[in-house]
Formats: C-alpha cells, sequence, structure tokens
C-alpha cells in the first residue's frame, strides 16, 4: 500500500508525516485489498479556528473511499478520517463477503 501526502499552503513538518503514515497502515488490517490512500492537507481560508481540513483518499478496487474532515488541527481531522474510513472500510469488507 502507497501512502502520497500533498499539501496545499502549508508545509506539513516531519511528526505530522509519521504519525499520517503510522496511522493510515493501521487502515490494511480493516480491509488488505487497499491500493493506495492520498493525504490532502489544506488550511482553509476563514476566519475560524478549524480550518484545517484533511481528505483521504482510499483506493480500493472497484470505487474510491473518500472522507474530509476540517478541524482545529490536522491531527484531529486525521483522527476523525481515520475512524470514518475505518467504520466504510469494514462495512465494504462485510459486503464483499
Amino acid at each position: 500500500m502507497k501512502i502520497t501526502i500533498q499539501s496545499v499552503g502549508v508545509t506539513p513538518h516531519e511528526p505530522l508525516k509519521e504519525r499520517i503514515e503510522k496511522k493510515l497502515s493501521k487502515l490494511e488490517t480493516f480491509y488488505d485489498k487497499i491500493v493506495e490512500i492520498a493525504v490532502y492537507l489544506k488550511v482553509e481560508n476563514t476566519s475560524e479556528k478549524e480550518n484545517k481540513t484533511t481528505e483521504l483518499v482510499v483506493k480500493v478496487p472497484g470505487d474510491d473511499i473518500v472522507v474530509k474532515k476540517t478541524c482545529a488541527t490536522f491531527e484531529e481531522s486525521l483522527d476523525e478520517c481515520f475512524d470514518t474510513a475505518k467504520k466504510l472500510l469494514i462495512k465494504k469488507k462485510e459486503l464483499a463477503l
């Protein structure tokens, strides 16, 4: 499984990159047919504190799973994306059985 990280208007620091890779590699335990995960980090141009958006595109055979969350920190939005993607992958695996 390949993980690519792209960021718009922000440069992710090394601990964030490591956290992303460590966290997302766990998704394979829920669904073993993941081809690639594309991560998009973006700071929204708003006056609100919750302006850090993380978008995950989980590429699996059939169709892609897309999850997008906006929170106060990238870590928080990553965690929410992970939880949602995990539920969707478990559901997809159950439907495949």
